[in-house]
């Protein structure tokens, strides 16, 4: 935390007490608009059209689902879910410090909040959107327009069941009627008003208080809209209701679920971006490695070569520096054993000729019969070397 007290913080907004404070959501007002609508469908224009006894079960069961819905929805709305410090301050007329997450890193530090200024529970989180500590938090909803604590949250969740409820009881009675209405379209006609009508064609809604006539393509058109919005909602709430009851089983709360899955994608990146550095490095490596040395001097009469592999400047300067001292090497070597005009002993070069040719197989004897003819004659004619260095000559030769 950049500062140590609230004072460095401009005073904003004051807290908000509930889901009625103002402003509404746009998401409050939409929930209350579908469920108002709903609500009058259910009971105005379908389920009356029901046979008997089935349209006095779903009266009874779809009442008992709209019925609790309101009240709990009213209750997890109207309830605070400020923690009890906060409440007993009783100051939400007053304005409090604006929650900015680019000035505050942690707002509640030690246990204690730095705007609401009180001593907070381990549990407890203040809410940037209600601008108070919220005990227990779970979720700010944006349905309801408020935080859901530990409070409200069984209020809350009693609302998400019993909407689930009804929606499913409205989409399976909206489904009947609209299969009826081709296979059996008099098994939907049984209320005592039906007896005035004239025709198949004509139908009546708001039964039995206020009976108004429409005509079938109205009923089914409506119907269509109506199921196409339940089922909307139906998949909306049954995965709410369903992550819900994950959480349950986990023993956590919805925010301790969100935290565990940044902590998850902040350690996958962190993975990711390891292993775009260690490829990166090793792109690297074989530019910087030293190059395999390939010298192959040929001893020859004339001149050697030496062969290497050129990857890089330090390798290419290792490399020539070596053959250089081979190449030294072998001429300090063939200056020591070169020919010496008429001093060196004629048997001693033509067992250096014979090691250069078949050092492998060749193998000293000292009998002197073994020897060959050229070598014993050499032996007994005294040596003279040619002028172009190049064989040894006898008188006869000259």
């Amino acid at each position: 935390m950049r500062g140590s007290s609230k004072n460095e913080l401009v005073p904003s907004k004051p807290p908000r007490m509930n889901g009625w404070s103002w402003p509404p959501q746009v998401f409050q007002v939409v929930g209350w608009l579908v469920y108002g609508y709903l609500a009058v469908v259910s009971f105005g224009i379908y389920i009356p059209l029901l046979p008997l006894p089935w349209n006095h079960v779903l009266y009874s069961l779809t009442g008992i689902a709209f019925i609790v819905h309101f009240f709990s929805h009213v209750a997890a709305v109207t309830i605070d879910p400020a923690d009890a410090s906060v409440r007993a301050k009783q100051s939400y007329s007053t304005p409090m410090p604006l929650f900015d997450r680019t000035k505050q890193s942690h707002v509640i530090q030690d246990l204690h909040c730095y705007l609401c200024d009180v001593k907070v529970g381990p549990k407890v989180k203040h809410c940037g959107v209600c601008n108070k500590c919220v005990e227990d938090f779970d979720h700010h909803c944006k349905w309801l327009n408020t935080c859901v604590g530990s409070r409200n949250y069984w209020c809350f969740f009693v609302a998400l069941s019993s909407a689930t409820l009804g929606v499913f009881l409205l989409v399976v009675v909206i489904l009947f009627i609209f299969i009826q209405h081709y296979l059996d379209p008099n098994s939907l006609r049984t209320a005592p008003q039906f007896d005035n009508t004239l025709g198949n064609g004509t139908w009546l809604v708001f039964l039995p208080l206020a009976p108004i006539k429409t005509s079938s393509a109205g009923l089914l058109i409506l119907a269509f809209v109506t199921v196409m919005l339940s089922i909307s909602c139906l998949l909306l709430l049954c995965h709410l209701l369903g992550f819900h009851f994950y959480l349950f089983y986990k023993g956590i709360s919805t925010y301790d679920y969100v935290k565990m899955q940044r902590q998850k994608e902040a350690r996958n990146r962190d993975i990711e971006a390891g292993k775009a550095t260690d490829a990166k490095t090793h792109d690297k490596a074989p530019q910087n490695q030293e190059s395999p040395i390939d010298c192959e001097p040929a001893l020859s009469q004339s001149s050697s070569t030496c062969k290497m592999d050129n990857k890089g400047p330090l390798s290419s300067r290792l490399s020539e520096s070596i053959c250089t001292e081979l190449e030294n090497f072998r001429k300090s070597s063939e200056k020591e054993n070169s020919f010496h005009y008429g001093t060196e002993n004629p048997i001693q070069n033509t067992e250096r000729e014979m090691s250069m040719s078949d050092i492998k197989n060749w193998k000293p004897d000292t009998d002197e019969e073994t020897q060959s003819p050229s070598v014993k004659s050499v032996d007994r004619v005294p040596g003279v070397q040619d002028p172009l260095g190049s064989s040894v000559m006898t008188p006869d030769d000259s």
